[in-house]
């Protein structure tokens, strides 16, 4: 009998064409993992896509191998097929006419008369025959490529490789190692028990880069000998960690940099502080030329920077949109961040948070200042029933 890591590439084998997605709340490790395993799918000779909802081009990330394969929408090919059995009677004229909600095909024959039997309707097969999800709690987070595709996720096989304690299991194969820091460390141990031969300088790139996102470069408490093993191996095989340390950590864009210091500039915390937040307005986007895909960076840099800090939030009002009526109602949303195993998901319940174990996105219809009072009262509250 298959153990786990055996049936995952036994799918992988038999597949002709597959598809890779991930959190629409992507971070650095769930983008090098589908991009690792997007390099591996093509040494096997599949066709692969990798697909993310509203993925930014426009990231950190960008250096990585195969980065500008990644796309924001599945383009639907499934078809709807009407056919007409012509054996005995052949088609004189086709038209068709549409008449309300209703579309009709009218076919004349040149002689005699069809029959309702000669009528087949058939559905095609859908585009994929495999779906690989990395990073994400249940098919929910994967926003529009799941939500006008769902048809897709109940028809076709799913492997679910993730290491957070809230995946709800909605693979046909769930592998989830609750002990791992990193998805890339769970497809690292999958791909070298398979095949060490596979792992090239891309992928084991891809690896490592996934790797020193989710610890800030090793800086987080959550590092394990495991993971420090893997790295020093990704290393040995080709990964290069200079040029991920560099692009992640050693460059930062001029709008960045003026982002942080606004950020800064309204740097607040608790006694302790193990809670810190900031807030930014719709102006400090505007004055910097800087959006939203910029705030992950930003709370990179408090995460590295406030070691004592347990939970990192970003609360932001939405950047100036081009309608008017939206300038004059924009959402308030936050990013929060876990930074010693806090469960930011259950910390965040009450406002139906998006996201991950460590990192979630929530959204309020409030006024800014009262968007902040509310959260960082609800996060406070809830660390307070945390052990120290």
């Amino acid at each position: 009998m298959l153990n786990q890591e055996q049936q995952i590439f036994e799918q992988i084998k038999k597949a002709k064409n597959i598809l890779i997605t991930f959190n629409k709340t992507w971070n650095g490790d769930a983008i090098a993992s589908a991009l690792a395993m997007y390099l591996v799918a093509k040494k096997l000779q599949k066709n692969v896509e990798i697909i993310a909802d509203k993925f930014s081009t426009n990231t950190l990330f960008s250096f990585l191998p195969a980065f500008e394969k990644i796309q924001t929408a599945i383009v639907n090919d499934h078809k709807f097929v009407i056919s007409l059995n012509t054996e005995k009677t052949k088609v004189g004229q086709v038209k068709y006419e549409t008449k309300e909600n209703t579309l009709e095909f009218i076919v004349s024959p040149k002689e005699g008369f069809f029959k309702p039997e000669d009528v087949k309707i058939v559905s095609q097969n859908f585009k994929y025959d495999l779906i690989i999800v990395f990073d994400s709690s249940d098919l929910e987070s994967l926003g529009e490529i799941y939500d006008n595709n769902a048809e897709y996720f109940y028809k076709i096989p799913i492997i679910n490789i993730d290491h957070h304690a809230t995946n709800e299991q909605f693979g046909q194969i769930n592998h989830i190692e609750l002990t791992a820091i990193a998805t890339s460390e769970i497809l690292f141990n999958l791909i070298t028990d398979y095949s060490r031969d596979l792992v090239d300088e891309d992928i084991a790139t891809c690896l490592l880069a996934g790797l020193i996102a989710k610890t800030k470069s090793f800086k987080t408490q959550n590092i394990t000998p495991q993971s420090l093993a893997i790295s020093s191996q990704l290393v040995a095989m080709g990964a290069k960690r200079e040029e991920i340390v560099n692009k992640l950590y050693r460059s930062r864009s001029l709008n960045v940099l003026k982002l942080w210091g606004r950020v800064l500039a309204r740097l607040a915390s608790n006694t302790d502080n193990s809670l810190v937040w900031s807030v930014l307005t719709a102006s400090d986007f505007e004055k910097t030329e800087s959006n939203e895909n910029d705030l992950k960076e930003v709370i990179d840099e408090l995460i590295i920077n406030i070691p004592q800090a347990r939970t990192a939030i970003l609360i932001y009002e939405t950047p100036y949109e081009n309608n008017v009526e939206k300038q004059n109602n924009r959402t308030i949303k936050a990013l929060i961040y876990s930074v010693k195993n806090i469960n930011v998901f259950q910390l965040a319940k009450q406002f139906n948070p998006s996201g991950t174990r460590d990192f979630v996105k929530i959204e309020i219809n409030k006024p800014l200042a009262d968007a902040e009072v509310e959260i960082i009262s609800s996060i406070q509250k809830e660390l307070e029933k945390l052990p120290k």
